[in-house]
């Protein structure tokens, strides 16, 4: 009953937290930082004082539920959980534990210096595999991210970090790289695309085959501060079980 409560608890605060006055963090009239692009961080914050909650839908059902405060103007925390067949009328199979993030911004962004972010987060992505005690997309675990933006036509921004997993039950505990970037297409839209090196989930016990993670997806300022996105996950099929990618909805609300 306790895990059915926080889950109904973010559902209440998106449906009922009076709207703000930010567009959103998609689309070239964005006012909302994104913190991150589809499944890697960027040195985005929420400023202190808001709250972002987030969730996303993913296969087998499955939801993931988040609250992000900005503690102060550079530093936000962070507490998210969920699980598989939520959605549906099989049993729910809940994550082993609820994720944390910390994330602080030693840099500001500059003309020529980008913004520069250290954090920690324990939340994975999708179905968690009991047998390697790890999710099918590894938590960050300690990452370092940098972030530029740039006027080209609109929004055009670029980001890109390393990072460390504590999943390394699958016997991979290799330091990880990632790239991505961002581009708006007119006030309210924006393409994502993002490059997950996955060198820390490639050797023979792993779920990955060694090509990396490519997603790319849509986001969309649908309102006062709510963002909608759409994703293709994994569509170079570095997981056996996948062909086409993995669809993924993605809301965000920023108070």
């Amino acid at each position: 009953m306790g895990k059915l409560f926080f889950l109904f608890c973010v559902g209440f605060l998106a449906a009922y937290v009076p709207p703000s006055y930010s567009q959103g963090s998609a689309g070239a009239e964005a006012t909302i930082e994104p913190r991150y692009l589809i499944d890697l961080p960027t040195a985005g914050i929420v400023p202190h004082g808001e709250i972002a909650l987030d969730m996303e839908f993913f296969e087998s059902g499955g939801v993931l539920t988040g609250v992000t405060v900005g503690a102060f103007n550079r530093l936000l925390f962070g507490i998210s959980y969920g699980g598989t067949n939520i959605i549906g009328n099989d049993h729910p199979e809940w994550n082993r534990s609820p994720g944390a993030s910390i994330k602080l911004r030693l840099i500001e962004e500059s003309l020529l210096v980008p913004a520069i972010a250290l954090g920690f987060s324990s939340q994975g992505k999708e179905i968690y595999v009991d047998r390697l005690s790890r999710y099918t997309i590894k938590s960050p675990g300690l990452y370092a991210v940098g972030s530029k933006n740039y006027e080209a036509m609109g929004h055009l921004s670029l980001h890109g970090g390393m990072n460390y997993s504590f999943e390394d039950d699958d016997g991979d505990d290799d330091i990880n790289l990632f790239v991505g970037a961002e581009k708006s297409f007119g006030p309210f839209l924006s393409l994502l695309g993002e490059y997950d090196f996955a060198i820390n989930d490639s050797n023979r016990d792993a779920l990955g085959s060694g090509r990396g993670y490519l997603n790319i997806g849509f986001r969309a300022s649908v309102g006062n501060g709510l963002m909608l996105g759409i994703v293709l996950k994994d569509v170079l099929a570095n997981q056996q079980n996948i062909s086409l990618g993995t669809r993924i909805l993605q809301l965000e609300y920023v108070k």
